[in-house]
């Protein structure tokens, strides 16, 4: 297969060596950079935006970078070896030979197409990590739960095991339904208002017969994505807006982003840099209690012209008179 091989340290800025918070702090301050909020209707934005999505999803998860890792050390062998032959890109399949261990797949389908925020995969995503193509579907390996410390399982107690569904915030305020297909069956999965990572959802036999021949329980475990506009603890939500001199030192109207659409902020005069305004019931819905929500909390950034024009320069040196 001809393809070339994406570096996804290279999409986000970042050394190979990078943390966990380096790589979601360059996440963050380029997504926001190109988000589509800020640029509409500019699709190499768009572009770029998809591309550092994927870059973070792969690099942000401790198992695919691994994978990845390995198979960024495995590319450059054959290219210091002179590339011939054509790089195997099949032996890299998540889940195959040089991926994780075999098992029943689990296919999530339906459109992820806004997954992140509007981001697609590219077909290197699609061949080392499987599924985004054609249906949409991401795949996953189903993973057998070993007992917790202190347990025991018998034989008559049915294996159980866990899959990965990597949801988006936005559907995890709103809720939603995906169709999963295990094997030959498939199932309906009613998301949840407010589900958060870590958050299970349980298909009863859905898995592989045991010993007994009795299918064993299936575990999605929800990992929500990050979303370049919002930080989440339990279920408030914290976004920052950006603010112009003129508005901060005179108060003013602005406009704050939350997950039902744009909210209309007013400011008093001689708001400063770093102070926050608390956004009533504009959070996270309550994972039991759906008709509660958290709070957001906008912090605001006033944004320093870094160019002028003569005339605001003129009248900003008459301002620095004045407050002399």
């Amino acid at each position: 297969m001809a393809m070339d091989y994406k570096d996804y340290y290279q999409v986000l800025g970042v050394e190979k060596s990078a943390s966990a918070d380096e790589i979601k702090k360059a996440y963050r301050k380029l997504a926001m950079e190109v988000h589509p909020d800020r640029n509409p209707g500019d699709a190499a934005a768009e572009d770029r935006f998809k591309e550092i999505n994927e870059a973070y999803q792969v690099l942000s998860d401790k198992d695919k970078r691994a994978h990845y890792d390995q198979l960024g050390s495995a590319y450059s062998n054959w290219q210091q070896g002179g590339g011939r032959g054509g790089f195997d890109w099949n032996q890299w399949n998540y889940g195959q030979p040089g991926g994780q261990p075999g098992g029943m797949r689990v296919e999530f389908e339906g459109d992820l197409s806004d997954l992140f925020g509007g981001g697609g995969f590219s077909d290197f995503f699609s061949q080392i990590f499987g599924g985004m193509g054609g249906r949409g579907g991401m795949e996953e390996i189903l993973r057998g739960r070993r007992p917790t410390s202190g347990q025991t399982r018998t034989a008559a107690q049915p294996r159980q095991y866990e899959s990965e569904m990597v949801i988006g915030l936005h559907e995890a305020y709103l809720g939603s339904t995906r169709q999963v297909r295990i094997g030959d069956r498939h199932f309906d999965v009613k998301i949840p208002k407010g589900a958060k990572t870590g958050t299970k959802l349980r298909l009863s036999g859905a898995g592989p017969a045991g010993p007994d021949g009795k299918p064993g329980d299936v575990y999605l475990v929800m990992k929500v994505s990050l979303d370049p506009r919002f930080d989440r603890k339990d279920d408030n939500l914290y976004t920052e807006v950006f603010v112009d001199v003129p508005t901060a030192v005179l108060g003013g109207k602005v406009s704050v982003p939350t997950l039902s659409g744009s909210v209309t902020l007013t400011i008093p005069a001689g708001t400063q840099t770093g102070q926050t305004f608390r956004l009533k019931s504009k959070g996270m819905p309550k994972l039991k209690a759906n008709h509660q929500h958290g709070d957001l909390y906008a912090t605001v950034q006033v944004d320093i012209p870094k160019k002028l024009t003569a005339k605001q320069r003129e009248l900003y040196e008459q301002l620095a008179k004045q407050t002399k």
